[in-house]
């Protein structure tokens, strides 16, 4: 299934504006990234030099409850994927095979196809998943593909980050050999940051790595690119096909306003023992908190987002 070139502007331009009416499954999984410190903030040197007011870390979700929160995020990111921005007007990505790449796309793979058939059983009850092999077998059933043959198949791969997309362009080479036809790719989070070190924000990169240092992600190398570019945005339009995420920086930036986290059990007895005006005055220092890391967070898109 093809895909025109305004495709990837359109996803790309519709992420650039901070959505104030996030759906509840995109809500909640803020909330979970929150409340189990995957989404943790402070200040985070980069691979690239940057200071970061954020920090994604999606190795956390290696619990059951937390693999069936991001495994449903992305079964409903797949789902609502927008019907005006398809050619064919059709609804959600429509596919034959979910691919994780080995490894840490397997259990994603697996847990999002069993969301998928949850969710929507009469378009996604009956597809399929596989993976690849690190090193191809040459006994048994041999090969390098596990799960469904991908011939003649619409193909959807996830992944839990994208940094300079060397590891995807290694899955889609896989795919291709094996004869399937990319149709999408469905990560948790874009950061939304020009491709660029901290000294040269926007500049262009030819073979340097652009992973972020503690986030869980695929180092590798850019390739060329042009001004302004993020690397999701680049590698929209190097394979023509939609990329989507999860939730991106603009995502985080608009829902710190309105996720509402429950106390802990300690913090809860905490300001059972307190007086009327030091809770109110403990209310008022986290609505502070949280209002300086929205403007951090606005202040670090300012100098590093896309345009």
């Amino acid at each position: 299934m093809a895909h025109d070139g305004g495709l990837s502007t359109a996803i790309e331009r519709e992420q650039m504006q901070e959505d104030q009416t996030a759906p509840p499954w995109k809500t909640s999984f803020l909330e979970t990234c929150l409340r189990h410190d995957i989404l943790r903030f402070g200040s985070f040197t980069l691979k690239s030099g940057r200071v970061s007011p954020y920090f994604f870390n999606a190795g956390l979700f290696h619990r059951a409850d937390l693999l069936r929160a991001v495994a449903v995020a992305y079964a409903e990111t797949i789902r609502s994927f927008r019907a005006d921005a398809r050619p064919d007007g059709e609804e959600g990505l429509l596919f034959d095979v979910l691919f994780g790449p080995a490894y840490k796309g397997i259990p994603l793979a697996v847990a999002t196809l069993q969301a998928l058939a949850e969710i929507a059983p009469s378009r996604y009850g009956s597809v399929d998943y596989a993976f690849n092999r690190k090193e191809a077998k040459d006994h048994g059933e041999g090969g390098r593909i596990v799960g469904c043959p991908l011939r003649g198949k619409r193909v959807v791969v996830v992944d839990d980050v994208i940094t300079a997309g060397t590891a995807l362009c290694e899955a889609v080479d896989i795919i291709r050999q094996e004869g399937g036809v990319l149709v999408g790719v469905v990560v948790a989070l874009d950061r939304m940051e020009k491709i660029g070190t901290a000294s040269s924000p926007g500049e262009d990169l030819v073979g340097q790595d652009t992973s972020r240092a503690g986030d869980v992600g695929h180092e590798g190398r850019a390739t060329e690119t042009k001004k302004q570019t993020s690397a999701i945005g680049q590698l929209r339009s190097q394979l023509n096909t939609p990329i989507l995420s999860v939730l991106n920086l603009n995502d985080i930036i608009c829902g710190l306003d309105k996720v509402v986290l429950p106390p802990t059990a300690a913090a809860a007895d905490n300001e059972r023992e307190q007086d009327d005006q030091q809770q109110q005055q403990h209310r008022a220092n986290n609505g502070a908190s949280t209002g300086n890391r929205i403007e951090q967070m606005r202040a670090y898109r300012t100098k590093y987002g896309v345009d």
